[in-house]
C-alpha cells in the first residue's frame, strides 16, 4: 500500500513526538537508516497490544529474533534477523497495519538497539529445584489419563466439584481445593479419591529423581484450558502443601510465565504435551507460575528465531501433598504465608506493647511534669522561629505537639494552631491564650490539604516503634497543601556532629573539662523493664540514660527529676526516646510520603537532625 505524501508528513510528525518521549523514557537512539531494530512508538503493553498478534502478522515479511514489550508502557521493540527484513517489516506495517489501540494505525522507526535494562525471559536457567520432565508418559497413558480425570463427565453429580471457574473448567480429587482462601479443608475428605492409574506416576518418578524428598500425593485438582484461557500468576499456599508440587500436561503444549517477585525476574517456559514440571525448593516456595489468557503463544524456533504457536485444549493435573501441621517452614518469607502471619502478629504485638510504653513513658510523665517542663522551656530555637516568621499574610500553621506553644507566638501575620497529647501542656497553651486542641499525632483532626506548613519539633522521637513514627509524618504530609511545609526536629544520637558539642553536653559541667577521666559517660548500667517490643519481645530492658552524656543506644529512657510536694526529695520520671541516626530521620520522611515530598534541606541544629518537606502539587 503506498501513503500520500500528505499522510506520510503526518506520520512523521507523529513518530517524531513519540521518539523525543521514548529517548528519554527507554533511553533508546533512533537511527535515520534501516537497521534491525524496530520500535513500534505508538502500541504496546499499556495500549493492549499482544506480541503474538504482532508476531503474526510481523513474521509474514521475514524472520524475527526478539520482541520487548515494556511493562506498561505504550511502546515495543522487535529485533529481525536482518536489516532486509526489518526494512520489509516496517515498509509493510508503518501507518499500514491497525493493530494500535482502537484500531489506529502502528508507527514504526528504527533504533539501533534494544534497551538493555530489558532481559531474556528464555532463559535456559530456570528458577532453582524447577525440572521439567520431558514425554513423562507415553499417548497411550496420556489417553488413559483423560478419561481417568474427564471434567466432562456427565454423571457428575456434585457440582461443587466439578465447576467452571472464569478462565478455566476444574475438578477436584481427595480434597476440594478451595479458591477462596486457597487452601483445602482437612476436616472433609473428598469420596472421589487419586485416580489409581496414577501409581504409576510415582514410580516413574522416583526412578528418575530418587534424590527428591517425596510423599505420595492426597490432593489432585484438573485443570481444563479451552485456547485463550489461563490462571492468574499464584504460588501454592505454603501452609497448605508439601514440597514439591507436581504438573502434569496433557492435550497441548503451553508456556508458563515465572515470575520472582524479590528480584523482579521472569522466566518463560514451554511446557510440552505429556511432561512433568517438578516445582521444588526456591521454584515452588519464591517464584509465582501463572498462564496469560491467549489463542498463541511465542516460542523460540529451533534456529534460535521467535514462531508463534496456536494452542489446543489443555487439561493439567496438579498433585499435592497435604502438610499435616499448616505450617511452613521454607527460608523464603516473601510468598510465605506462614512468615507474613507470624510478621503480622509481631507487629500487632509490637503496636500494642509501643502505645503502652508512649501511654506510661511520654503521655503520663509529660502529664505529670508539665508546668516544671514549661517553666525551662522559654526560647524558641532560632532556625524554628525563623520558619514559621517566613509564613505569608494569612497562612495556616499546625504546630503538632505544640508543648507549651513557644512557637505559637512567633508570628503575627500567619494563623497559628497546636496540637497535643498533653493535657498539662495544653491547659499552659490555653492560659497563654493561644488557639490550641487535644489529640494524637497518630490521627490528627484536620481535612487533607487544609494547612501550609507543618511543624514538629522534638516529638516524633518519643514513638516507639518505626512505623508509627512514619504514621506520624504521613499524617503531617496528608493535611499539608501541595506546595506546603513541613519542619521536622528530633534528637540525634551523636550529640557532637561536626565537631562541636550540643547545648545539651555543654550544660553538663564535667563534659567542659579537659582530663580524661570527665569524658562523656556511657549510659548508667541501670536498667529498667519497660512493656516494649524493639528488639521484637515483649518485655524488653530498657537503659536508662546518663543525662548531659552522649548516647550509647538508640531506644532508651531519659530521667525527668522532679522535687515534689515541697519535700526536699526528687522523684525521678522516665522519659521514652528513640534517638536518630544520621540520615535515618530523611529515609524515614522519604518512606511515609509515597512520593508526595520533596526534601528540601536537611540539617543538624543543636543536637537534633532537622528536616524541611515540601508536599508536591498533584
Amino acid at each position: 500500500m503506498t501513503l500520500s505524501k500528505n499522510l506520510e508528513k503526518k506520520i512523521a510528525k507523529k513518530i517524531k513526538r513519540c521518539q523525543l518521549l521514548i529517548e528519554k523514557d527507554a533511553e533508546t537512539q533512533f537511527s535515520d537508516e534501516p537497521t534491525e531494530f524496530i520500535v513500534i512508538c505508538n502500541a504496546g503493553l499499556s495500549t493492549g497490544l499482544q506480541q503474538e498478534a504482532l508476531l503474526t502478522e510481523a513474521l509474514q515479511h521475514g524472520p524475527i529474533r526478539k520482541v520487548r514489550f515494556p511493562p506498561g508502557k505504550s511502546y515495543s521493540f522487535v529485533q529481525c534477523t536482518s536489516k532486509a527484513s526489518a526494512e520489509a517489516m516496517y515498509t509493510a506495517l508503518n501507518g499500514v497495519s491497525t493493530l494500535g489501540q482502537d484500531g489506529a494505525v502502528l508507527l514504526l522507526a528504527f533504533c539501533n538497539a534494544l534497551p538493555p535494562c530489558l532481559d531474556e525471559p528464555w532463559s535456559n536457567d530456570l528458577p532453582g529445584g524447577l525440572i521439567l520432565e520431558r514425554d513423562f508418559i507415553d499417548e497411550t497413558m496420556e489417553n488413559i489419563l483423560l478419561q481417568a480425570v474427564n471434567c466432562d463427565d456427565s454423571e457428575e453429580t456434585n457440582v461443587q466439584l466439578n465447576k467452571t471457574l472464569k478462565h478455566r473448567k476444574v475438578k477436584h480429587f481427595g480434597y476440594e481445593f478451595v479458591y477462596g482462601t486457597n487452601n483445602v479443608d482437612k476436616t472433609k475428605p473428598l469420596d472421589r479419591k487419586i485416580p489409581f492409574v496414577c501409581n504409576e506416576l510415582w514410580n516413574r518418578l522416583q526412578i528418575l529423581h530418587p534424590e527428591l524428598r517425596w510423599h505420595i500425593p492426597d490432593q489432585l485438582t484438573v485443570n481444563q484450558y479451552d485456547p485463550g484461557q489461563g490462571i492468574p500468576p499464584h504460588v501454592d499456599t505454603h501452609s497448605a502443601f508439601d514440597d514439591p508440587i507436581l504438573s502434569l500436561s496433557l492435550g497441548s503444549d503451553i508456556v508458563m510465565e515465572f515470575k520472582q517477585p524479590s528480584s523482579g525476574k521472569q522466566i518463560y517456559v514451554d511446557l510440552p504435551s505429556r511432561s512433568l514440571l517438578i516445582m521444588a525448593g526456591e521454584s515452588r516456595y519464591d517464584w509465582t507460575h501463572g498462564i496469560t489468557p491467549r489463542k498463541m503463544d511465542t516460542i523460540p524456533s529451533p534456529n534460535g528465531d521467535l514462531t508463534v504457536r496456536k494452542r489446543k485444549l489443555r487439561v493439567s493435573l496438579t498433585f499435592r501433598k497435604l502438610l499435616p501441621n499448616d505450617r511452613c517452614a521454607c527460608p523464603f518469607p516473601r510468598l510465605c504465608d506462614t512468615a507474613q502471619q507470624s510478621a503480622d502478629e509481631q507487629t500487632n504485638l509490637l503496636e500494642c506493647h509501643a502505645a503502652q510504653v508512649e501511654a506510661q513513658n511520654v503521655h503520663r510523665v509529660y502529664n505529670e511534669i508539665a508546668k516544671h517542663f514549661s517553666d525551662t522551656r522559654h526560647s524558641p530555637w532560632p532556625k524554628v522561629e525563623a520558619f514559621v516568621q517566613s509564613l505569608s499574610d494569612g497562612a495556616v500553621l499546625l504546630d503538632v505537639g505544640c508543648g507549651n506553644g513557644k512557637y505559637l507566638a512567633s508570628s503575627g501575620r500567619a494563623l497559628l494552631l497546636g496540637c497535643d497529647r498533653s493535657e498539662g501542656l495544653l491547659q499552659v497553651c490555653v492560659d497563654r491564650g493561644f488557639n490550641v486542641l487535644q489529640c494524637d499525632c497518630l490521627a490528627v483532626p484536620f481535612r487533607d490539604e487544609s494547612v501550609d506548613a507543618c511543624i514538629s519539633i522534638a516529638v516524633i522521637h518519643h514513638l516507639a516503634t518505626d512505623q508509627r513514627r512514619k504514621q506520624a509524618i504521613s499524617e503531617m504530609i496528608r493535611v499539608l497543601r501541595p506546595g506546603g511545609k513541613a519542619l521536622i526536629y528530633v534528637w540525634a544520637k551523636n550529640q557532637e556532629a561536626n565537631a562541636k558539642k550540643s547545648s545539651y553536653l555543654r550544660q553538663n559541667k564535667h563534659n567542659n573539662k579537659p582530663n580524661a577521666e570527665n569524658e562523656p559517660s556511657k549510659d548508667s548500667g541501670q536498667v529498667v523493664q519497660a512493656e516494649q517490643v524493639i528488639a521484637g519481645v515483649s518485655d524488653c530492658m530498657l537503659p536508662v540514660h546518663t543525662n548531659r552524656t552522649q548516647f550509647q543506644h538508640q531506644d532508651l529512657l531519659v530521667p525527668w527529676k522532679l522535687r515534689t510536694n515541697d519535700s526536699m526529695e526528687k522523684t525521678t520520671f522516665l522519659r521514652y526516646y528513640h534517638v536518630f541516626e544520621e540520615h535515618e530521620l530523611e529515609k524515614l520522611c522519604l518512606a511515609s510520603s509515597k512520593n508526595h515530598v520533596e526534601l528540601i534541606e536537611s540539617y543538624y541544629d543543636q543536637g537534633n537532625w532537622c528536616v524541611v518537606l515540601e508536599k508536591r502539587g498533584r
